[in-house]
Formats: structure tokens, C-alpha cells, sequence
């Protein structure tokens, strides 16, 4: 693009409120900023000013895998954002650049691979089959959240990350405190205070360890001298959170699913296309509400016929570009044939999500073990009275009541 058609034209700020939509819909909000231009302006609820918002599938990726973003350039900075806590400390891998931000990862990266993923499969899979007996020696009717989807990933999360099992309870409510705007900002910076705490002391006391888990990876790599165990501590924070997502992903996967019988039917009666169909799902599902961190530009950069200058902040949206026309025809329908599709529901560049594989596996192991072993799952209420969860930063069903 030639300099003369890069437009000096400040697009209007757009409040973006921080709704909660119902189910699997589609922030409006969202939708009205992709349909003004792929380069918008938006004022969040929190912190201050106003950051440019990028919604096309090409340029979120761009952006998300240039140098010449800085997510480190955040700090110190009341950027534009949605919750009121949710601001990273110093130093956290969320907000490292690279060359930091590549050694902080590799430090653990070995728990996050095919792997070793692949290592925890089976136990995983056991512990999910307790769970289901469980369900089905109790019978309907059940609050499928509190007896599968939220149990499960806790668990799996734990055995990943080497937290013993008695402290999984801790765990689970620190994770919510931090996650959810409803509770304030005091009740959030608590929670992650104590579990900090609570991981400083699990890395210390792994040094040395030869076990896979992410805790003994981190105990080792402060051992080692190569990261410092503040580092450790906010990596392994950021990891037990993220882990727990699953269960408002799995959520709202199930929501779709019990809503939409013909898509449990092609996944009943052709198991094969399960782990293509849920990549579709991942895809589809708007598994966060409005944006997660921003990015600072380190220079002046064109991106979609509009100037972003040096220093201003830039917001990313993975939900949109998974709804991008260009690169998935027809977005709006979910089609379990789809491919390719090079979705983004994990993030791109350094910083996307360790844990996507560990959550296509918990994802796959749920679906399979809920539509073979209770071919009968279906809500036990109207889809419109799913209670879903308010002022959470990851959107999810508060309860999935179900019947068989």
C-alpha cells in the first residue's frame, strides 16, 4: 500500500461494554466492530485511553508474531482492558518478550508436547471414566459442570502440573477468583497472591527433581540457574489458570452440542470425525469475552490502510478472525467437514497457548466418554435457561443441567 492511501483519520473510539452473551451467540458488540473496518478504536471498561482493536484472520496473525509489538511495553501502562485485575506481574511469561519469553517457555515445554500429553493420556482417561460411574450411579438428573466438566480439568491440570491431589480444592478457587471480574479486584489479587505462595514453595521443594511434571520442570530450571524462581512462579500461575479453561470451553461445547441434535448424531454414528469436528468447535465457540492482552507498537506500522504510531496500544481478537470470511467460508456454520482449518482458538506467535494440545485431549476424551457411555445426555431444562456465567473473562455455562 502506497503511502498516499494510508489514511491519517483516526477512526471513532468505540465503547466496548463488557456484556455477557447468552450461550454460544456472538458478541454483538464484536460483530458491529468487525463489519465498520478490520482496524477499529475501542475503550474497554478498565484501565484508561483507547487501543486500536484488530479483527481480520491475517493481520491478528501478523500482529500476534511481529517484534515490532511488545507485550513487555505494557507494564507501567493503564492500557485500555476488561477486567480490573487482570494485570500481569513483572517479569510473567504473559508479558515477556522474546528472547525472555522464549527461555521462560522452554523451561516446560517438554510437558506440553505430543508427548508428553501423551504421557498423562491414560491416566486422564481413568480418571474421567470415575467421574462418569459416578454420574451414573447417581443418576439423572445432574449439573453436568459440577459432576464432569469442572472436576476433570481440575484434575488434569493437577496431575500435569504436579499439585498433589488434596490441593486441588485451593486450587479450583483461586483459579475462579482470578478469572472473574463479579468478585472485584481485591478478592482477585488475593487469590493470586496466595497461589503464588503457594507454587514458590512446590518449586522450591522440587529442585533436583527428575519427574516430567511442570512443577519439577520449573524446580529443575531454577536449579539449573536458567530461570529465576520468580519467573517459575509466575509461569506456573499462568499454566493452572489456563488449565482450568477447559471447563468453560467443554461447557459450551456440550451447551452446543445438547442444542443441536443433529451434530451429536453425526458425532455418535461416525466416531472418526471427532477430533476434526471439534477443532470445528474450537473454532466456532466464543470461549472468551471481548479481548485478553494488548500489545504496545514499538514503531509506526500500516496494517489494513490505517497508521498505528509508535507507543499506542493494540488489541487482538481471535474470536473474530475465527469468523473471518476470507480464510472460513460461510463462519457462521458449523461444519465438521471443514478444511483446512487453520483456526486461532489458541492464539498465534509466542505467546499462543502451551496447553492446546493437553485441551484437544481432554476435549476428544470428553466427548467420547459422554456420548458413548450416556447415549441418552440431553438438558434437562430449555437451552435459554443455562445459567452462564457473569463477568467471567472465559465465557461458560455457571451450571449444564442434564437428563438421560
Amino acid at each position: 500500500m502506497s503511502e498516499e492511501t494510508v489514511t491519517e483519520t483516526l477512526p471513532p473510539v468505540r465503547h466496548w461494554p463488557a456484556v455477557d452473551p447468552t450461550g454460544t451467540d456472538f458478541d454483538p458488540v464484536l460483530a458491529d466492530l468487525m463489519r465498520e473496518g478490520p482496524v477499529t478504536r475501542v475503550q474497554l471498561a478498565n484501565g484508561e485511553g483507547w487501543a486500536w482493536l484488530v479483527t481480520r484472520y491475517d493481520d491478528v496473525r501478523m500482529v500476534t508474531d511481529d517484534p515490532r509489538f511488545s507485550r513487555e511495553a505494557v507494564m507501567g501502562r493503564q492500557v485500555t482492558r476488561l477486567a480490573p485485575h487482570h494485570i500481569p506481574d513483572r517479569g510473567a511469561v504473559g508479558v515477556l518478550d522474546p528472547p525472555d519469553h522464549t527461555r521462560l517457555r522452554r523451561s516446560v515445554a517438554a510437558a506440553f508436547t505430543a508427548k508428553g500429553v501423551e504421557r498423562i493420556r491414560e491416566q486422564a482417561r481413568g480418571m474421567l471414566d470415575e467421574l462418569v460411574d459416578e454420574l451414573l450411579q447417581d443418576g439423572p438428573p445432574a449439573d453436568l459442570t459440577a459432576t464432569i466438566l469442572s472436576p476433570f480439568p481440575i484434575a488434569v491440570i493437577c496431575e500435569l502440573m504436579g499439585v498433589p491431589a488434596a490441593d486441588r480444592h485451593a486450587m479450583h478457587t483461586w483459579t475462579l477468583l482470578i478469572r472473574s471480574s463479579a468478585h472485584g479486584k481485591e478478592a482477585g489479587e488475593k487469590a493470586r497472591r496466595e497461589m503464588s505462595a503457594y507454587f514458590s514453595d512446590l518449586i522450591g521443594l522440587r529442585e533436583g527433581s527428575p519427574a516430567e511434571d511442570v512443577t519439577s520442570l520449573l524446580g529443575a530450571a531454577v536449579g539449573r540457574g536458567e530461570v529465576t524462581l520468580e519467573e517459575a512462579v509466575g509461569l506456573a500461575v499462568l499454566l493452572q489458570i489456563g488449565g482450568e479453561a477447559v471447563t468453560n470451553n467443554s461447557g459450551q461445547m456440550f451447551h452446543l452440542l445438547l442444542t443441536r441434535r443433529d451434530l451429536v448424531e453425526r458425532l455418535r454414528s461416525d466416531p472418526a470425525i471427532r477430533p476434526r469436528a471439534i477443532d470445528e468447535l474450537l473454532r466456532y465457540i466464543p470461549h472468551r469475552n471481548a479481548v485478553g492482552l494488548p500489545r504496545i507498537a514499538l514503531e509506526d506500522v500500516e496494517i489494513g490502510g490505517v497508521r498505528i504510531r509508535a507507543g499506542d496500544p493494540v488489541h487482538v481478537s481471535y474470536l473474530a478472525a475465527n469468523r473471518d470470511p476470507d480464510v472460513f467460508p460461510d463462519p457462521e456454520a458449523i461444519d465438521f467437514s471443514r478444511s483446512p482449518n487453520p483456526h486461532v482458538a489458541f492464539g498465534f506467535g509466542p505467546h499462543h497457548c502451551p496447553g492446546g494440545m493437553l485441551a484437544r485431549l481432554e476435549s476428544e476424551l470428553l466427548v467420547d466418554a459422554l456420548l458413548d457411555r450416556v447415549p441418552g445426555l440431553r438438558l434437562a431444562v430449555p437451552p435459554g435457561q443455562v445459567p452462564f456465567r457473569k463477568g467471567a473473562l472465559i465465557r461458560g455455562p455457571a451450571a449444564l443441567p442434564v437428563t438421560w
